[in-house]
């Protein structure tokens, strides 16, 4: 094995050649995300780059929703050698200030942008994220995110945007570790043991003065195994807000939240209760890598200089079995003890989750 270009500069972590990761795990990943809207709920961003070291891939896509229509385009490749640059395909991102300003570039016919995120608030360090598939961590990840704007251009299918960083505002953030990436693992004992539910709410909201960073991850008996909810302030100052307690309606026959409320205390035991009006939504696992998406998966084989386009129609009763039991990100209207905020509300139930009252993986709310 040759040294690795990045060898030359102090970052190591390990006894290992930057060509390596500490770990073995094929599932190891070092990825970016980003989202970004008009307030309106008309139209929605996602967008995302990773690499996969243990798998020799890299990847990004693009996902933009607007009205009933969500485009996707994906491009990928092979991961020949580990670099600082960020770029795949027609996908390229440029990181102009660490953790603070971020140029994010797509050129293809059907979807092209060329975007500036500018951090609102600081950068925050998430709790440590864990999830076990029996003994085995199947998720075991470090993640920081950030509120922020956004300002240049989006092309989708003909239609030309111009994003108002003004107007548009967005979260992103930036995670490593392991999660289940590329090909499917065959499930041997979990196939007939399996663990049964999940439960999921990460909500990153944006106010004047301040900014919200609220997560949760539950089991389908309700147990907790991920909590972070804090307040970042400009200067920096961040504060611990508790144990977040969520209230969600869900859409009779669905999986759907219709409205949403979280109650959380600060330090001196003072409430603060978030009210989310959720408006137009992203559907992960249609068109952009997540999850059960069966036209593609984050770190799979593609071959080389491989991409992609899809228009989904998301009124296609073909389609909505795809919705309910994946990761679904709503462009959230907030409002916390009468200031009012922008951000998202990411929600995911998997099968059984018995404080929502969804008993079976295909109990639907009544």
């Amino acid at each position: 094995m040759n040294p690795d270009p990045l060898d030359e500069y102090p970052i190591h972590q390990s006894p290992l050649s930057m060509a390596r990761v500490a770990s073995s795990d094929r599932n190891f990943y070092d990825r970016f995300y980003f989202n970004g809207h008009d307030r309106t709920g008309d139209i929605f961003l996602v967008s995302g780059f990773g690499v996969y070291p243990n798998l020799g891939v890299r990847d990004a896509f693009v996902t933009v929703r607007r009205g009933d229509t969500q485009r996707s385009v994906r491009f990928s490749d092979a991961l020949d050698a580990r670099s600082i640059e960020a770029e795949v395909g027609g996908y390229r991102l440029e990181v102009v200030k660490p953790l603070q300003t971020v140029r994010l570039i797509c050129d293809h016919a059907n979807l092209s942008a060329d975007l500036v995120w500018e951090g609102a608030f600081p950068a925050v360090l998430e709790e440590h994220h864990e999830l076990m598939a029996g003994n085995r961590p199947s998720l075991d990840a470090s993640r920081f995110a950030q509120v922020g704007s956004w300002a240049g251009t989006i092309s989708v299918d003909g239609t030309d945007l111009t994003v108002d960083p003004s107007v548009w505002t967005g979260t992103r953030d930036r995670s490593w570790g392991i999660r289940p990436v590329g090909e499917r693992e065959p499930l041997g004992r979990m196939a007939d043991e399996p663990v049964g539910g999940f439960w999921w709410a990460y909500v990153p909201l944006r106010f004047d003065d301040y900014a919200l960073m609220i997560i949760a991850q539950e089991g389908p008996d309700g147990h907790r195994t991920l909590n972070h909810a804090t307040r970042i302030f400009p200067d920096g100052r961040i504060e611990q807000l508790g144990w977040p307690r969520f209230e969600i309606t869900y859409r009779s026959g669905t999986r759907t939240p219709e409205s949403i409320r979280i109650h959380l205390t600060t330090p001196t035991g003072d409430p603060l209760v978030v009210d989310i009006d959720p408006l137009g939504f992203v559907v992960l696992q249609i068109g952009s890598g997540y999850g059960s998406d069966p036209e593609w998966n984050h770190g799979q084989w593609k071959g080389r200089s491989w991409s992609s386009s899809s228009l989904y129609d998301l009124t296609d009763p073909a389609l909505a079995p795809r919705i309910p039991h994946g990761t679904v990100e709503h462009i959230a209207r907030a409002t916390c003890n009468g200031d009012v905020g922008w951000g998202m509300f990411e929600h995911g139930v998997a099968g059984r989750h018995d404080p929502s009252g969804f008993l079976t993986a295909q109990t639907m709310a009544p």
